[in-house]
Parts: C-alpha cells; sequence; structure tokens
C-alpha cells in the first residue's frame, strides 16, 4: 500500500501508449495531486513500460497482453488490496479530461454504485455508424434492466468499494457495457451519469477501427440481450 493513500485511484490501462502516457500521467501528478493513479502496462511491445520506470510512475507491468479486460481486472486488484474506496477507469491515449473527477465523486457520494462519465447527459449524439451502436446498446440495456444510460460505450466509470471487490473477485468483468448491465441486473447496482467532455486521440492508433467497432456492437448485443440472462452468480 502508498503512504498517504487517497479515497480515488484512478486506473490507467495502457496497451502501446508510449506516444501518450507520460503527457496524461504529467497532467495528474502536477495538477491533480489529490488524486492516486496506477498505470496497468499491458504488455506493451513499444516503450511504455520504460517510460513509466524511467519516470517513476506508479505503474503494474503486465508480462504479456491481457486485454482491456485483464488488464483493468489487474487494476482493481490493485485497489481493493490497498483499501480504495473508489476507482476510475480513465484513458491512456488523453481522451478523458481529469477535471471532471471531482463532479463524478460527488456523484458517487450520493450512494451511486457507479458513475459514467457521459459525452450525451443533455445533447443528441452525432449521427454516424458508431452512434447507431451506441444507441442500440443503449436500447439493449433499457429493455433488459429498465435503466437509461445515454453514453453506455463511454469508458470513463467510475466504481465504488462494493463493485471494486466485485471485479477484484470476479471472473470475466471487463469494464463494459454488457458488465453494467450484468452489475445492475444480478447485483442492483445504482448507475447514473455525469456530463462530461472528451478530447480526441492526439497521438498513436485506437483499436476501435470501423470493423471493429462493428464487431464490439454486436458482441455487445448479444452479451446484453442473450449471454447475461444465463450468467450466474458466485
Amino acid at each position: 500500500m502508498r503512504e498517504g493513500r487517497k479515497e480515488l485511484l484512478i486506473v490507467i490501462p495502457a496497451y502501446n501508449e508510449a506516444e501518450n502516457i507520460e503527457r496524461v500521467v504529467n497532467r495528474l501528478i502536477t495538477d491533480f495531486p489529490q488524486y492516486d493513479y496506477v498505470v496497468v502496462n499491458d504488455g506493451s511491445s513499444d516503450g511504455t513500460a520504460e517510460i513509466c520506470r524511467r519516470n517513476n510512475y506508479n505503474f503494474l507491468d503486465l508480462p504479456v497482453n491481457l486485454g482491456l479486460a485483464g488488464g483493468f481486472q489487474a487494476g482493481l486488484k490493485y485497489a481493493a488490496r490497498c483499501g480504495y474506496r473508489y476507482a476510475v477507469q480513465f484513458d491512456g491515449d488523453g481522451q478523458h479530461r481529469p477535471e471532471y473527477l471531482a463532479a463524478m465523486q460527488a456523484r458517487m457520494e450520493d450512494g451511486f454504485d457507479i458513475v459514467i462519465g457521459s459525452r450525451f447527459v443533455g445533447q443528441k449524439k452525432p449521427r454516424s455508424m458508431r452512434m447507431l451502436g451506441s444507441n442500440l446498446i443503449e436500447h439493449a440495456i433499457r429493455l433488459t434492466t429498465g435503466v437509461r444510460i445515454k453514453d453506455p460505450t463511454s469508458g470513463m466509470r467510475m466504481f465504488n468499494r462494493a463493485m471494486i471487490e466485485e471485479f477484484a473477485g470476479g471472473l470475466n468483468y471487463g469494464p463494459e457495457p454488457d458488465t453494467v448491465s450484468y452489475l445492475i441486473r444480478q447485483r442492483g447496482a445504482r448507475v447514473d451519469e455525469v456530463p462530461v467532455v472528451m478530447d480526441e486521440r492526439l497521438l498513436g492508433k485506437s483499436y476501435l477501427t470501423p470493423l471493429n467497432a462493428a464487431r464490439y456492437m454486436i458482441k455487445m448485443l448479444i452479451s446484453i440481450c442473450l449471454i447475461q440472462s444465463f450468467r450466474k452468480r458466485r
């Protein structure tokens, strides 16, 4: 456990983010010292791990690439072991803005289990194939849980202690819309959204190509509408 532990841990999954990770973490260290962070280097093949070592960042160095689910779960195992009250998923590519963390944490303290940083609270989604997928996932979650989440694919999600322990101790708990749907249905998780603005990736390549985005949408829809119904509780 780190000395001087804060209430909130920022978990930063990072796979081949050598072009971005220094900018992201240095801003957190300089401008948001009220939060702790951990970088989860997910078996990167570029210089991500070396940058973390050189800067003496707090980081977990996974020897192989586990993917987002495995990398994020490693971060929440760390959060559970160290006793953090809240943990937030925070992209290593610079798209998420840390100035919204205070509002998200304040909402958590109103009794919510999961708070999502949403781009679409109070405004319409742009017309695109990617937003079509977001709309379909939104409707699937509402159909199966009765809960409306306007930005279900947002990667900026904050979890309370109960959810941290759920992720840390469970299997196949990826930080994805189908898991959020499962937690609402099977764990009674209370979910809310806080309006945020997200930036575009400046450097590096996103894995969400049009083909991968289509595959992701289909996978989420099948999981939410079918697979999660058969998922057994521990």
